[in-house]
């Protein structure tokens, strides 16, 4: 028999097992719990929304979805643990915005951000709020602007550490505004707060769950909101385009994230899933009271704002003098 023809009779016999076991496996999916890895702690904005869509999930796909916390380091732990994971969709990942700032803030990462993974889904945004606390001088963006132009670096801002996603957004305002102000980095979310509270600070940008009850209160003033357009949660607060930065727009983002070369009727049954549970009206209530903003997009569209918020992150960090860790 011809060499030729016999390797080709090989090659297709051996393609044609593939692809039925592929099949076979798509058919059958999923037919044991599935992992999702939340790269947080428990009881972080992250955690929260893993576990209000969870037991829906679960419902749909006819299996226990099992949530597993591995905190630490910006997420990358837990990014890294779920891109080893053989790629047959039983392992998972919930990350942040966080994932598109570590490629900038670390040379060694041990993964590649946008081509290392398969984008399943954007679950949505979590809005920020650029707050000062309820003494402040600054009634108005316009207030603070003005002030900030009359004397660089003397209005000083907090953050959640530095390169983190209330860093950035400071930073791109001090971009589009043409200011300069002068950052100070928390180890964490909640002395921020207090300090912001007590004047301690002038400004930050909060995601708003944090702030919400704060502004209600009167104990932080709200001056605009980091969305393109305003929140229903907020209905009264300016974008920071309408309020004069022109074109201004920051917003944190959740995303569902697998292993690399994840079966596409896999994918394709995860992101239908992932899409129809965070627009169930049963979740708005839950939703709003996180001041997260459901999406649930194509994985095309999930992947290529990773990419663009790779380079947006790259220029952000790079026009705020950070260095990257060897």
């Amino acid at each position: 028999m011809n060499r030729k023809i016999l390797f080709t009779g090989i090659l297709a016999s051996t393609l044609s097992i593939a692809a039925a076991e592929t099949a076979h496996a798509t058919e059958h999916y999923p037919d044991r719990p599935v992992r999702i890895v939340v790269t947080s702690a428990p009881g972080s904005g992250l955690d929260t929304v893993a576990r209000i869509i969870s037991a829906d999930m679960g419902q749909v796909l006819k299996q226990s979805v099992i949530i597993e916390n591995k905190a630490g380091a910006a997420g990358i732990p837990g990014t890294r643990e779920v891109l080893a994971a053989t790629p047959n969709g039983y392992t998972l990942g919930l990350v942040s915005s966080n994932h598109s700032v570590n490629p900038s803030l670390n040379n060694a990462l041990p993964y590649d951000s946008i081509d290392g993974l398969t984008a399943i889904t954007l679950l949505g945004y979590v809005p920020l709020v650029l707050a000062v606390p309820e003494k402040s001088p600054y009634k108005t963006v316009q207030d603070l602007l003005k002030a900030a132009r009359k004397n660089p670096d003397a209005i000083n801002y907090g953050s959640s550490g530095t390169g983190s996603a209330l860093h950035l957004a400071s930073v791109l305002l001090e971009t589009k505004a043409d200011i300069t102000m002068t950052h100070i980095p928390y180890k964490g979310g909640s002395i921020l707060t207090s300090d912001l509270i007590s004047g301690q600070i002038d400004l930050a940008f909060l995601a708003v769950p944090t702030a919400y009850a704060q502004i209600k209160a009167g104990t932080l003033r709200a001056l605009a909101v980091s969305t393109k357009q305003r929140m229903d949660l907020l209905p009264n607060i300016p974008t920071l385009s309408e309020a004069g930065v022109n074109d201004y727009e920051y917003v944190p983002w959740i995303g569902l994230i697998a292993p690399a070369g994840l079966d596409k009727g896999i994918t394709d049954l995860l992101r239908k899933t992932v899409t129809d549970v965070v627009q169930l009206p049963k979740m708005k209530a839950q939703f709003d009271a996180q001041g997260f903003m459901p999406v649930g997009s194509s994985s095309e569209d999930f992947h290529e704002l990773i990419k663009n918020d790779v380079e947006l992150s790259a220029k952000l960090i790079k026009q705020a003098g950070i260095k990257a860790a060897s």
